[in-house]
């Protein structure tokens, strides 16, 4: 499903999916010390236009995870001005440029609210979670580091996951507590929230002064991801199920 993902190849998204680390036992430890920098270099000015959208996200919002969990609202609304069209569908590019066209699709959303955290002073990264027990379930979300924790938020949705005292919950502390997740939950408008939605995880660095590394190649929907937009949308009859084998490893025949 990655190989087919419908950003360009050699794009921004497609590379960090390469880089990213599998969450698990085995990495925990390496991937929740030490991996992620937690000190921003960001040079002011350098990117006017994010820095606009955090003034305005966080205007009036005082402690520091209020200002992050705006960012989460500003990012989730950038869903209600993306176009539903498959043929005027754009992704990738660059955060500005995803600000400006809007986008549902969480990748792009999720690389938007991790540049937005750094601008305003948060360390965060990218994560990839994946139900392994369902067909086509990747959504990406985020991590961000607040006083000293690091904490998800789900940039497609706005959720800020918490423990009951309201310190941040981490990506891990979900994969290890379902009863955490369902307590985010809030129904369809959080389709996300489910315990099984954190079967598996990945984790990658994104930072916001290394633009100059990346090739930020806006491109259309392909026919792969076309094919399984258009079967969401007709309700998947028949049910949800792999449409082309990606289960038993068979690349798919429709071109990337």
């Amino acid at each position: 499903m990655l190989e087919n993902d419908t950003h360009a190849p050699g794009s921004v998204v497609r590379v960090l999916m390469e880089r990213m680390v599998r969450l698990c036992a085995d990495t925990a430890v390496f991937l929740y010390r030490g991996f992620t920098p937690t000190r921003v270099v960001y040079h002011a000015g350098s990117r006017p236009k994010l820095e606009l959208g955090v003034g305005s996200a966080c205007a009036g919002r005082g402690s520091d995870m209020e200002r992050v969990a705006s960012i989460g609202e500003f990012c989730a609304g950038l869903g209600q001005s993306a176009t539903d069209d498959l043929d005027a569908m754009r992704v990738g590019g660059t955060e500005e440029e995803i600000i400006e066209r809007g986008s549902d699709w969480c990748t792009d959303v999720a690389r938007v609210g991790c540049v937005l955290c750094q601008v305003a002073g948060f360390p965060a990264r990218l994560v990839m979670l994946a139900n392994t027990a369902r067909a086509y379930s990747g959504h990406a979300i985020i991590e961000v580091w607040i006083g000293g924790l690091w904490g998800a938020m789900d940039t497609s949705t706005a959720v800020v996951y918490r423990h009951p005292n309201s310190e941040p919950a981490s990506t891990w502390e979900l994969m290890n507590q379902p009863a955490l997740v369902d307590a985010h939950g809030r129904g369809q408008a959080t389709p996300y929230s489910t315990p099984d939605q954190f079967r598996c995880a990945a984790i990658v660095n994104y930072s916001v002064e290394d633009s100059a590394e990346f090739d930020y190649t806006v491109s259309g929907v392909n026919e792969y991801c076309r094919s399984i937009l258009t079967m969401s949308r007709r309700g998947w009859p028949g049910g949800l199920r792999w449409l082309y084998g990606e289960d038993r490893d068979v690349s798919p025949s429709p071109a990337k």
